[in-house]
């Protein structure tokens, strides 16, 4: 089944985060209609970054404690908004908020399937989600962010866009990219 590209995107450090040894990128694909699949890619010093074995996906909490890729996205002009975080270790999370930080509860999602690929200069995860609980995702505002950790426990806050101030994945400033409506992408 072929993919259609809903967007690709380089991430931007946050101004305060600490000079990192990679350059991040991501690619958002849909496959058929009922399936996002969200591709970020690390591109540099990989052995800097602290990247965990592979284990079992399972659901888990917090890790963006620890190099993580997420995707947020606002379910539209009510304020609530989903938190999707992918792991190395092939761990993940799903959140639902009513608004701003607010009303935290896990998503509908029952699983994330998640392919990793490494090499010395190149790390990718691969994420695919099943948007039908979402009813789809075309029109969608969308954040890309991620955590990198390094091996000496440094961290970079990595988006698309950031809000003045410190890191804050959750601000509105963050979600900038707005994915195109069915039939127009």
């Amino acid at each position: 089944m072929m993919a259609q590209v809903l967007s690709k995107s380089a991430l931007v450090p946050h101004p305060a985060s600490a000079a990192a040894p990679v350059r991040l990128g991501t690619k958002l694909s849909l496959v058929g209609t009922d399936v996002l699949k969200a591709e970020f890619v690390a591109i540099g010093d990989i052995g800097r970054v602290l990247i965990p074995a592979p284990a079992i996906p399972e659901r888990r909490d917090e890790l963006w404690r620890h190099t993580c890729f997420e995707l947020f996205f606002r379910e539209g002009a009510s304020g609530a908004y989903h938190e999707f975080n992918f792991a190395p270790s092939r761990h993940w999370a799903a959140y639902r908020f009513d608004s701003y930080r607010e009303g935290m509860a896990p998503s509908a999602v029952t699983g994330v399937d998640i392919y990793l690929e490494t090499d010395p200069t190149r790390f990718a995860l691969t994420a695919w989600l099943d948007v039908r609980p979402f009813r789809g995702i075309y029109g969608k505002h969308v954040s890309l962010t991620a955590v990198i950790e390094e091996t000496d426990g440094t961290k970079s806050y990595w988006a698309l866009a950031h809000p003045p101030g410190k890191p804050d994945f959750h601000d509105p400033a963050c979600f900038v990219l707005e994915l195109p409506a069915a039939g127009t992408a």
